[in-house]
């Protein structure tokens, strides 16, 4: 009780100086804010109550994660565009005199939910992607509370139809209670191609495909230990703790650091959502493979060069059944994957990405480069060593 009756007070005088600010100077009244320790979060808390002062850092790291996981994701999906215009504008030169990718290509991404988590997100994915604020728009309950997104050029409305009739990614930001309804207003509107990234934790992937009749949906799940080093900083907003590389480390999809845990499930999600997309657009399965190959494995470490047959690669019986991938002729794509089947069982990928090391290297090594970092030397492993032993 005394953990939140401080709270409360921190809570009470934050809003009593929000108040007095002056108007439009958001910088200036954090900057008045931010020294003060009488409003730090564990001013006044009881010595025998700090014991819990860790769910603050998962809080965090929780939030953290997510974004970033996003953020990868949104720039995989971007670069996988600007490869479709690149191969289109080579393989026809007369589109070559038009520059920049169309604008029916690009990528646009919808939030659904303006709180926290919403624009925590919007923040991380205009800046580090970064996806341009024409592309990015916000549908909210309260569309006048995110005046700082459309002071950007970033259009915010209550009307979640609209945002799915528009958007090639939407992000679910909304509570749990909210959810049902959400999905009722937006079920007859979505396109089989639209992906549904949602972080709602309280509902499960199986309920959501019933709930939204669609099955191109991404849920990442997290899992908390209990001893864990608090690493996540507390201080920095989300975009700048992503440009710190002991942080960004600590978001790479195979790292335990900071105790929260992604399910790999989720790996192997976004894979399928790629050639997904591939799909739709009827493009043969040895070219998605390689485009694939090209996107997530095209970042090698020193020691590739040294042997580079060690370098994994993606091949058609990593994805599909032999059986399957037998009777598939070169000019057919990849069938449609049901996303929510495979971040539920078992998949020809799970078995291969849990058997290969090098591959899981690979991916995380590409990871990092995603954000402009690199692992440092004593955290490369060494690849060519690792196949002569095989």
């Amino acid at each position: 009780m005394s953990v939140m009756r401080t709270c409360f007070k921190v809570i009470r005088l934050r809003l009593l100086l929000l108040h007095f600010a002056i108007p439009g100077d958001g910088g200036l009244e954090m900057d008045m804010l931010g020294d003060l320790e009488s409003l730090q979060f564990e001013y006044g808390i009881q010595e025998e109550d700090r014991s819990w002062l860790y769910l603050q850092g998962r809080s965090r790291g929780l939030m953290i994660k997510a974004c970033a996981h996003a953020t990868f994701f949104c720039r995989l999906l971007c670069n996988l565009r600007e490869s479709f215009h690149e191969k289109q504008t080579s393989s026809c030169p007369l589109t070559g005199l038009l520059t920049g990718i169309p604008d029916d290509d690009e990528l646009k991404v919808g939030i659904i939910g303006g709180g926290h988590l919403g624009k925590q997100l919007a923040r991380v994915l205009l800046q580090l992607v970064p996806i341009p604020a024409e592309n990015l728009r916000i549908s909210t309950r309260r569309p006048e509370a995110l005046d700082e997104f459309q002071k950007l050029g970033i259009q915010c409305f209550y009307h979640n139809p609209y945002l799915v009739d528009w958007a090639n990614v939407l992000f679910l930001c909304c509570l749990p209670s909210q959810l049902p309804n959400i999905c009722l207003e937006i079920q007859t509107r979505l396109e089989k191609g639209c992906i549904v990234y949602s972080f709602v934790a309280a509902v499960p992937i199986a309920r959501l495909k019933l709930l939204l009749n669609h099955t191109n949906i991404l849920r990442p799940q997290y899992q908390c230990v209990e001893d864990f080093v608090n690493i996540w900083g507390a201080n920095k907003d989300i975009t700048a703790a992503l440009q710190d590389p002991v942080i960004l480390q600590a978001t790479c999809p195979y790292s335990p650091a900071g105790g929260i845990i992604l399910n790999i499930k989720w790996l192997e999600g976004v894979l399928y959502a790629v050639l997904n997309i591939c799909t739709a657009r009827d493009m043969p399965h040895l070219q998605a493979l390689q485009l694939l190959n090209e996107l997530l494995l095209s970042v090698h470490f020193e020691d590739c060069e040294k042997d580079g047959a060690s370098c994994p690669k993606f091949q058609l019986h990593d994805f599909v059944s032999q059986i399957y991938s037998k009777n598939l002729s070169q000019q057919r794509p990849f069938p449609w994957f049901d996303l929510t089947a495979v971040q539920l069982k078992k998949t020809p990928f799970s078995q291969h990405l849990s058997a290969s090391t090098a591959l899981q290297d690979h991916l995380t090594y590409r990871y990092c480069d995603s954000f402009g970092i690199s692992l440092p030397q004593e955290q490369q492993p060494g690849v060519s060593t690792g196949s002569a032993s095989q």
